[in-house]
């Protein structure tokens, strides 16, 4: 007989996602369920809405994927309109994107997902000397004397015995999962603690290069980038430099301190290969050495891969009605206000709330019937992850040799076959090894940015398209991009100069996705089933496996339920 355990809210996300799991007597996950608990309704808000500002409204969809989603609209709008921009902007864009995916990844790297296999309390326990020879052993990072850790082990030490746990507060610590000896623990803390001073750093290249962060500033043809090496008030010569200075701490920073601790850790989970779930993979493709709409200049390619077979990689066409459609079958929505078990392509899709399920609080959703905010996407009816498993195993299978090399290096050093990426430790893995990648990227664009400026091209606009009057009447367009949690589209339709629809669809929209029409099982679901838990009251291993695709619910879903007084509940039952 099995028990069905309830973790509401998952926490370190952005968002609300609640996760039923079904359990049978050992404490094995037989069947999950994957449930965002709020209502997203930005698409509706822009309707009517002149397309060139859209942006900044969708945008707002996520306080952390900000840029991500103003990217995606612009150039939906570029391709309805078919405007072209400048090469300037295209890099600037490209650094923009690839500072807040190293911001992005080393964050969820060690805020939100370090402490699913590190126990921090442990760390009290560690001979700072011994934790020292550890971090010179890996690394030469200048932050690594016995000293130093000794000082964090003595920080950590006043925040637990005062009773106060603060950002340490509500872990399972002791949990028989965690396998960390206490020196490795406290090399992570410290290194915790480090990551939140770098994190603020990163993110001024994009409040330089977009006027401020959160919500930087986007303008459809280009940037509003004012390129200018002699003047005050413009991107000078100075801050171009201070741009080139981040860039280069940042690189850093992921190969002195995340790259090494990723292996540290991840050399005592390597026998943790649960958490593979469907290993259908999708990518749409970005960070093109040219321009955007070039597919065979992309650094990272797309397409889909299915079953993990890497000897096949499947075409992904983003305008094709047959090939990504939305189902609603369990989700609270209707389309043509019917029911139905027919999906809808985004540039006919719909967002009509219709909500079925039980009065909040509830003890469990009815999961035979509807029991998300999320809609289910579909590549020709075939769930999909996305996100930077699927991204290095595209890239692998694509044969790019930038990521084959680090690919296999990295599983060599961990003494670990590909086939070990399909799971929850290669899923963290692979976030690491992107971040290298990526950092090499943002050093190359901006020294290109530099050369072209050095050469006289200041340009950053094409105004060419701006005026309505030189629009189509009707116009359908998709922008794409890959965001660092995956696959991120959205797709407008200009009529009259106006937004007449609007529908995005998000990495955690694929991966969080309920049951669809045929009963096929999303990515956070299939993910879990398999997966034992060690203590039942205490599912670290659900968390743990979640948080590896670093949810944004927010993303997926958008307002909140006002009426539910309940903040947290963990449940067998």
């Amino acid at each position: 007989m099995s028990e069905r355990i309830v973790v509401d809210p998952i926490t370190r996300i952005e968002g609300h996602l609640r996760i039923e799991a079904d359990i049978d007597e050992s404490g094995m996950i037989q069947d999950a369920f994957s449930s965002g608990t709020a209502v997203r309704g930005i698409e509706l808000i822009v309707r009517e809405r002149d397309p060139r500002d859209v942006w900044a409204f969708v945008q707002r969809i996520c306080g952390v994927c900000t840029s991500t989603h103003a990217l995606a609209s612009v150039r939906s709008v570029e391709d309805a309109l078919d405007i072209k921009i400048p090469p300037n902007a295209s890099l600037i864009r490209n650094i923009m994107n690839e500072a807040i995916f190293i911001h992005d990844h080393v964050v969820h790297f060690y805020h939100l997902h370090a402490l699913d296999w590190v126990d921090v309390v442990s760390a009290l326990n560690a001979d700072p000397s011994e934790t020292s020879k550890i971090a010179q052993s890996i690394s030469n990072w200048s932050k690594s004397s016995p000293g130093y850790f000794k000082d964090v082990q003595n920080k950590v030490k006043k925040v637990v015995d005062s009773g106060q746990l603060g950002i340490f507060a509500n872990g399972y610590w002791g949990h028989p999962a965690y396998k960390l000896p206490p020196e490795v623990n406290l090399l992570a803390v410290a290194h915790y603690l480090e990551a939140l001073d770098w994190q603020k750093e990163i993110v001024k290249i994009q409040t330089i290069l977009g006027g401020k962060n959160p919500h930087p500033h986007y303008v459809v043809g280009g940037m509003a980038t004012p390129l200018d090496i002699n003047s005050d008030n413009g991107i000078h010569s100075e801050r171009l430099m201070h741009i080139s200075q981040l860039i280069d701490q940042a690189k850093e920073f992921v190969n002195q301190v995340y790259i090494p601790d990723l292996l540290a850790i991840g050399s005592y989970y390597k026998d943790w290969t649960y958490g593979g779930g469907i290993n259908n993979y999708l990518a749409y493709g970005d960070f093109s050495t040219g321009d955007h709409y070039d597919k065979s200049k992309y650094r990272m390619p797309g397409g889909v891969i299915l079953n993990g077979n890497v000897k096949e990689i499947h075409e992904v066409d983003l305008k094709d009605t047959s090939h990504i459609q939305e189902f609603i079958d369990r989700s609270w929505y209707t389309y043509d206000g019917k029911e139905g078990k027919q999906g809808k392509h985004p540039s006919e899709g719909e967002t009509s709330l219709q909500y079925t399920g039980p009065k909040a609080p509830y003890k469990n959703l009815n999961t035979d019937e509807k029991y998300s905010w999320i809609k289910a996407p579909r590549w020709k009816g075939k769930p999909m992850e996305t996100g930077p498993l699927a991204r290095m195993m595209i890239g692998y299978a694509a044969g790019k040799e930038e990521i084959v090399t680090i690919v296999d290096e990295t599983l060599k050093k961990l003494d670990l076959p590909i086939s070990a990426l399909h799971s929850t430790l290669g899923r963290t893995v692979a976030r690491g090894v992107e971040s290298v990648l990526i950092a090499d990227w943002m050093r190359n664009d901006m020294d290109q940015l530099l050369a072209n400026i050095k050469n006289g091209d200041q340009i950053t606009f094409n105004s060419s398209k701006w005026e309505p009057a030189t629009w189509p009447k009707n116009a359908k367009g998709v922008g794409w991009i890959e965001a660092p949690r995956g696959a991120l589209g959205h797709w407008i339709e200009i009529e009259n100069g106006k937004t007449k629809n609007y529908q995005a669809i998000v990495p955690t929209t694929w991966n969080a996705s309920p049951r669809d029409a045929e009963n096929n099982i999303g990515a956070y679901e299939s993910s879990l089933i398999g997966t034992p838990l060690l203590v039942k009251d205490q599912p670290l291993e659900i968390i743990r496996t979640i948080h590896s695709f670093d949810p944004c619910l927010a993303c997926a879903v958008h307002l909140t339920d006002l009426e539910s007084k309940v903040l947290t509940e963990i449940r067998i039952g």
